[in-house]
């Protein structure tokens, strides 16, 4: 057996010695990383600092630190990010959260009135109708079909139902101005006829708008999502019925797009009613 004295390592990090002895006909061993373990003692020198961000200002001595300037800071407390008492933790802004937008900024008009029916008491005891009938014009009178007296007039453009009671109805104004004016100019024809005719208690009982959308609906997804305020019945009637419960409205809703409200005693309730509607029929908007 020959003994072959093996080459001291050189110190220094990272550097492999030669291979150690040799026994017979063995080959010499494969040297393995080296860990520094020859002895020797290193010192690490720190890590070479990266690009520092500046903010505008000189850090003070004590931190090596790099943080926003205090007008920074003092900006985004402005904001409402920071609440200086609970922390950054709490966020709060002076901003208003987004809201959707609204039928009118969706370039969707208010709804359109098409329809008022409006009750009077004439107050005047038992009328002859058929001398009204006779003696007024335009006037219909069949008591076999209808119990009442049909008048009409062109300006504004109504028609009067008139009953041996007293009891008027106007329908077909198109502002709620319209049908008082209506009434009362039915009101007088029947005084100029030589009844005592007055004008009492008049009431709007019905008011009946219109409105386009401007874009298709999922009415079998409407339905479905609102089951408990809807009805859809395609195969009777082709819009779905959805009564809404404040402002107290029926409303038809077709797939085209066109909304019919019906049920109010007030404009108010059908702009509130439309403006009720618009979000849930957008969330139902068919895709083209």
């Amino acid at each position: 057996m020959s003994y072959n004295p093996g080459t001291p390592a050189t110190p220094g990090y990272g550097i492999p010695p030669t291979p150690g002895p040799m026994y017979g006909d063995q080959p010499p061993a494969t040297p393995g990383p080296i860990y520094g373990n020859s002895g020797a003692s290193y010192s690490y020198a720190p890590a070479t600092p990266g690009p520092t961000i500046s903010y505008g200002h000189t850090p003070g001595p004590a931190s090596n630190m790099r943080g926003p300037p205090s007008n920074a800071v003092a900006s985004v407390k402005r904001m409402g990010v920071i609440n200086e008492q609970s922390g950054p933790q709490s966020v709060q802004s002076e901003y208003p959260p987004a809201t959707p937008r609204s039928a009118l900024d969706n370039g969707v008009s208010s709804p359109q009135i098409q329809n008022i029916v409006a009750t009077v008491d004439l107050d005047c005891g038992k009328l002859d109708l058929k001398s009204i009938a006779m003696r007024a014009r335009n006037a219909e009178y069949n008591p076999k079909r209808f119990a009442a007296v049909i008048m009409r007039i062109r300006e504004p453009r109504t028609t009067a139902l008139i009953f041996s009671s007293g009891k008027m109805v106007c329908t077909g104004a198109k502002s709620e101005e319209k049908s008082r004016l209506a009434a009362r100019k039915y009101a007088r024809v029947i005084q100029k006829l030589g009844f005592p005719a007055k004008f009492k208690d008049f009431k709007i009982q019905n008011m009946v708008g219109s409105v386009d959308v401007k874009f298709a609906i999922r009415l079998e997804q409407l339905v479905l999502n609102h089951a408990q305020f809807t009805s859809f019945e395609p195969e009777l009637f082709p819009g779905l019925v959805y009564r809404m419960i404040k402002p107290k409205l029926v409303l038809l809703i077709f797939v085209s797009g066109k909304v019919v409200l019906t049920g109010a005693k007030q404009r108010k309730e059908i702009d509130d009613a439309f403006n009720n509607i618009y979000p849930i029929l957008r969330k139902f908007r068919k895709q083209t």
